[in-house]
C-alpha cells in the first residue's frame, strides 16, 4: 500500500457518494452553484436522479457533506494538537499537517471563496470559524504577546492565501505549496521565539 494520500484518493473514486460530491463541486465551479440542478449532477455522472437522490435530497446537502469530510482532518488535527506540549516543533509539525489538509481540501476552499453568500447561508462559514479557532489555539501560545499571536494567526492565513493569489504566479504547484509552507514556517518560528 502507498501512502495514506493515495489510499483516499482510490477510496474517493470507487464510493458513489464521494464521486457524487467530486462532480457536483466540478460542476458548481464551471457554472456556479445557484445555475447548477442535481439533474445535471446526475447526468454528469451517468446516473438516475433517484440513485444520486438516494444519497442526497439537496445541493445544500452535497455541500454540506462535503465541507464535514474534508475539514475532519483540520478537526483530527486540532484534537492532535491540543495533546502535544507548546513546543516549536509540535507548531512545525501542526503547520506542515495542514497545508497537506488544504491541499486536498482546495476545491471546496475555493467553492467557499467564490460562493461567499451561499457559504454564510449554509452554516458552513460558523463552522469553517470555529475549525479556524480551534487552529488558532493550538498554534498559539496562551501567553504569547500581540505580535506573536499576529504571527501564528499569519502563517495561518498565508496558507490559505496560498490556495487562491498564489494560483496565478509560475511556477509548479508543488513548488508552491513548499514556498507557502516554509514562509508560514518562518512565522512561527518567530513568533515561538519571542516566547
Amino acid at each position: 500500500m502507498g501512502g495514506t494520500m493515495d489510499g483516499t484518493k482510490q477510496r474517493r473514486r470507487g464510493n458513489t457518494r464521494q464521486r457524487i460530491q467530486d462532480v457536483a463541486i466540478e460542476l458548481f465551479a464551471e457554472q456556479g452553484y445557484e445555475k447548477t440542478s442535481l439533474r445535471e449532477i446526475a447526468e454528469r455522472l451517468e446516473v438516475t436522479k433517484a440513485a444520486l437522490y438516494y444519497h442526497f435530497k439537496t445541493k445544500e446537502e452535497i455541500i454540506v457533506s462535503l465541507f464535514e469530510d474534508l475539514t475532519q482532518p483540520i478537526e483530527d488535527l486540532i484534537e492532535w494538537g491540543r495533546q502535544q506540549p507548546h513546543t516549536l516543533e509540535t507548531k512545525h509539525d501542526i503547520v506542515r499537517r495542514y497545508s497537506e489538509v488544504l491541499t486536498d481540501a482546495a476545491p471546496l476552499f475555493r467553492f467557499m471563496q467564490e460562493n461567499q453568500a451561499t457559504v454564510r447561508e449554509l452554516s458552513i462559514g460558523e463552522m469553517f470559524k470555529n475549525r479556524m479557532l480551534g487552529m488558532r489555539d493550538i498554534i498559539i501560545d496562551p501567553d504569547a504577546d500581540l505580535v506573536d499571536q499576529v504571527r501564528c494567526i499569519s502563517a495561518l492565513f498565508t496558507m490559505h492565501a496560498g490556495m487562491f493569489v498564489l494560483k496565478d504566479l509560475e511556477g509548479d504547484p508543488e513548488e508552491k505549496r513548499k514556498a507557502v509552507l516554509e514562509v508560514a514556517t518562518d512565522l512561527i518560528t518567530q513568533a515561538h521565539k519571542g516566547s
